[in-house]
């Protein structure tokens, strides 16, 4: 593997653990609010964000590259009311989404046919992300200032379970 695509890819791996922590912050802010569902919601977007951390990882040492671990920002620990959470959900997954891209482009750039092929999944799930996000969005905002419509919608949140892509339930 290229060594600045092993470098971008280690960023990467980064970044999926600092978006792991951010939604650690985000239930334990859920929490302190006593609406579990919505921390349930966001500890099951951490183990996503895990997986996709390990996919990555995975993917670097299969192909023979070495994985660096760097620190891990500390995330915001406080946010206004669950909705701007959630656009904070938004504008972070949409900054993800740039950083794939930006992968995307440079294994392109590279002729580095494996990774490109290997990053669409992410591509893919980058769209999923965002629509998750923007759907919350709007029933955050269908709800306004609604405790009862806020209470229906964390026990909504609540039964959200984290299930890996049943390919990569099989991988070692």
């Amino acid at each position: 593997m290229d060594d600045k695509m092993l470098q971008a890819i280690n960023d990467q791996i980064n970044a999926e653990l600092y978006s792991g922590y951010l939604y650690v912050s985000m239930a334990a802010y859920f929490d302190a609010l006593n609406l579990p569902g919505f921390a349930n919601w966001m500890k099951v977007q951490e183990l996503e964000e895990r997986f996709h951390a390990f996919k990555f990882y995975d993917y670097v040492n299969g192909r023979g590259g070495r994985v660096t671990l760097k620190a891990i920002e500390g995330p915001p620990t406080q946010w206004d009311s669950p909705l701007a959470a959630f656009e904070h959900v938004l504008r972070h997954e949409q900054m993800v989404t740039g950083r794939i891209n930006a992968l995307v482009d440079l294994a392109a750039d590279l002729k580095d046919h494996a990774t490109y092929n290997f990053l669409q999944w992410y591509v893919s799930e980058q769209v999923e992300e965002e629509s998750n996000a923007t759907a919350l969005i709007a029933k955050l905002k269908l709800i306004g200032d609604s405790g009862q419509g806020l209470l229906m919608l964390d026990k909504e949140l609540a039964v959200r379970v984290f299930t890996p892509p049943a390919a990569e339930a099989a991988a070692p």
